[in-house]
């Protein structure tokens, strides 16, 4: 399969690179966002791309548009990616680019927890909460909570770690009605996918949703959604409590980096090929097994 580890649209002017996707400008009010095959671990940039997990994001992001429309509006317009581009570029974006609406992006991550693990998981050990709620006491690593919590982050920049931040510090950047929406809009579309992805033998232990503004105020889900990069994802049947359960992200480029000497910080280790083989596996499996087909290609 190839790999897109960065695009080079020359037809449209470039807005920007993020860590993983490429936004050209459509126009004064939409973007192209295109899902390149790179991958962060520790917000650090691999230098080697996952071939086809670009498209494992962008048709898993639709895949979620399309079943929780109804609880949010989305950035999607439904113009074609390959009808904005010049002929010798179509291919790459063909699988792994969307025309999105330009919306103002809130500056504030909703981040979903259902279940204890991560930073969470370290953030409870030291203090019995995570980011400032109070969780029963004797909880062990992986355990379900009793309810799904909400975490807000505040964005960082570009190789920068996001911050956690308390909801009485998201209301002060954002206001108090829009952050108390966000909140439960962001834990709706958690409960709602969390329910699907359980017939689908798949547990979703927490996620991260972005919002943002249209011209009109109105709050709209935008970036990437309920993805292998935005979410833990595990497979219900190995599932246990007491450890990290293995999960289908890029949890095998983690474990392997955690073996290094390295400071997490910039320029990345290079990555074996057996570690982008096994990586690329779980992203396959995830889509496969979330939507019922393989990824279209």
């Amino acid at each position: 399969m190839n790999s897109l580890y960065q695009s080079s649209i020359k037809s449209l002017p470039l807005l920007g690179h993020g860590k993983v996707r490429d936004n050209y400008a459509v126009g004064d009010d939409k973007i192209l966002i295109v899902t390149s095959d790179r991958l962060s671990a520790f917000d650090v940039v691999m230098n080697e791309p996952i071939p086809g997990k670009g498209k494992v994001l962008n048709q898993m992001t639709d895949f979620w548009f399309s079943k929780l429309g109804h609880i949010v509006p989305n950035h999607l317009t439904g113009v074609a990616p390959e009808s904005v581009v010049a002929a010798d570029e179509v291919e790459q974006v063909k699988g792994r680019a969307v025309v999105a609406k330009r919306l103002k992006p809130i500056m504030v991550e909703a981040v979903v927890r259902g279940y204890i693990i991560g930073s969470g998981w370290k953030d409870y050990q030291d203090t019995g909460s995570i980011c400032g709620i109070k969780l029963p006491e004797g909880l062990q690593q992986a355990e379900k909570l009793p309810q799904p919590i909400f975490t807000p982050a505040a964005k960082a920049d570009l190789g920068e770690h996001d911050e956690n931040i308390s909801f009485a510090e998201m209301e002060t950047r954002i206001g108090a009605e829009l952050a108390a929406k966000m909140r439960d809009v962001a834990i709706q579309l958690y409960t709602e996918a969390s329910e699907y992805a359980a017939t689908r033998g798949i547990i979703i232990a927490d996620t991260k949703f972005e919002f943002g503004l249209d011209e009109n105020g109105v709050m709209h889900l935008m970036d990437e959604v309920l993805t292998a990069d935005s979410s833990r994802f595990w497979p219900a049947d190995s599932y246990a409590t007491g450890i990290s359960p293995p999960s289908f992200d890029k949890q095998f480029v983690r474990d392997y980096l955690e073996t290094l000497t390295w400071g997490k910080t910039a320029p990345a280790p290079a990555l074996p090929a057996e570690v982008i083989e096994k990586t690329q596996a779980k992203y396959f499996e995830a889509i496969e097994r979330l939507t019922g087909e393989k990824l279209k290609v």
